[in-house]
């Protein structure tokens, strides 16, 4: 398969990337790059109103073309992503979201053939290597917080479960949390 590369994607560039990070969504979710499906558009429209984001930041790994992506931002001071937490918001996580210190990881994907050889890790590593924050956080559908060997990677690279969040239209997500060192 040969060497996978890192590097930094600028919102621009992530831009000119948004058809072959469709496509890379797509092959590593299962589906056929290039037909027109929910599950592509609904990750172009949400790519597209990530990146517009203060902090905005995506790592893309390449061997011969996209072969995995993580991307995330800095959660607003006055979010209210935590809005329909089960129970009380961890303490760390309500303090330092308030204090703009949580960076949220929104996608890290990774083609099933380049699974297992690190290059998730890698990718995750380098994403959060350059967030600056105290806290990272996850939300995952449980079936992405368990499939294909997710949770037991999550939980090598430092995560932990901090509870569960339903959404305004009734869907449950799974909170993950991670520190950060400074």
């Amino acid at each position: 398969m040969g060497d996978v590369f890192l590097r930094r994607l600028s919102r621009w560039q992530s831009d000119q990337y948004r058809e072959q990070l469709a496509d890379l969504h797509v092959a590593a979710y299962g589906g056929t790059p290039g037909e027109p499906s929910h599950s592509r558009s609904h990750f172009q429209e949400r790519l597209a109103d990530d990146s517009s984001r203060p902090g905005f930041d995506l790592v893309i790994a390449e061997n011969r073309g996209p072969v995995g992506c993580a991307y995330g931002y800095p959660l607003a001071r006055d979010s209210d992503r935590w809005q329909g937490f089960d129970g009380p918001v961890p303490a760390d996580l309500e303090e330092l979201t308030a204090a703009g210190r949580v960076f949220l990881v929104a996608e890290l994907m990774v083609l099933p053939r380049h699974r297992r050889q690190g290059t998730g890790g890698r990718l995750h590593d380098r994403l959060l290597s350059g967030s600056g924050a105290g806290l990272a956080a996850m939300v995952l559908s449980p079936a992405d917080a368990h499939g294909d060997g997710a949770h037991a990677a999550r939980l090598s690279w430092g995560w932990t479960t901090a509870g569960k969040l339903t959404l305004g239209d009734g869907a449950v997500r799974e909170v993950f949390t991670r520190p950060l060192r400074r």
